[in-house]
């Protein structure tokens, strides 16, 4: 069962990267960013890169047998956010799969792996680029992890597994666009001539814009991981059970 899952993550991604056409940048594509805001975001998140490595190398050296759990949590979040539907210019709408590898592993790990997973997208699929990875890491490998980590924490044992299996990963799929929103209107402001009235009003029209595509998606990929950390109950209990919480840390 382990190798069937090997392969079916291995053959979706061959599949992607073969059909994948660069239409529309994953995220916020190569360029769309001014230098300074570009330079920010990297700033930013590379405290979570470097205690995220940290956590990765822990989780590799104390528990190798998570090692295709790891891989499969990497996969399922390339799988997903590579199916992209063109939403507003300069970016797009599509599912994340990040809520997953939060409740394995925790929002720490889902950081690198998150962020792994844009850079190779920009480098083999053209989804997103180099100059915008600070950012996009922020929005889909830190902020939508912690989102779904905290529900997870917060909500599991007071309501169903189910329950708090769809909010982690439909809320990390929705916090994403909020902040990729947010992101493009502090880089992009309306031409008003009060700044702050111009990003507000910005915010508001990238979030509207993203909103029709995204909130279907995100209840679709809430409904897809409970399903997948069902069927993880039974095929992978022992991998579950040596992550202490069957399911998430810190």
């Amino acid at each position: 069962m382990k190798h069937r899952w090997l392969l079916i993550s291995l053959g979706a991604i061959i599949l992607i990267v073969f059909e994948a056409r660069p239409v529309y940048a994953m995220h916020i594509m190569e360029g769309f960013l001014p230098p300074l805001w570009a330079i920010f975001w990297f700033v930013v998140v590379i405290p979570f890169w470097i205690i995220g490595f940290q956590r990765l190398r822990a989780v590799v050296n104390d528990k190798p047998e998570l090692r295709l759990l790891l891989g499969f949590a990497a996969a399922f979040t390339f799988v997903l956010s590579a199916l992209k539907l063109p939403s507003v210019t300069g970016s797009s709408s599509h599912p994340t799969g990040t809520g997953l590898g939060a409740i394995l592993f925790g929002p720490w790990v889902m950081s690198v792996l998150g962020s792994i997973v844009l850079l190779f997208q920009a480098l083999l699929i053209a989804h997103g680029g180099l100059t915008t990875l600070g950012a996009n890491a922020f929005s889909m490998a830190v902020v939508g992890p912690w989102v779904a980590w905290l529900i997870w924490r917060g909500l599991s044992g007071r309501t169903p597994f189910w329950v708090t299996v769809f909010l982690a990963a439909a809320l990390a799929n929705l916090s994403t666009y909020v902040v990729t929103s947010l992101q493009l209107a502090l880089a992009h402001p309306d031409p008003v001539p009060d700044p702050v009235g111009g990003i507000v009003a910005s915010f508001i029209k990238f979030g509207t814009i993203f909103a029709v595509t995204q909130i279907p998606l995100a209840v679709s990929e809430g409904i897809l991981t409970v399903l997948i950390m069902n069927a993880l109950q039974t095929t992978a209990a022992s991998e579950l059970q040596a992550l202490e919480t069957k399911g998430g840390r810190s």
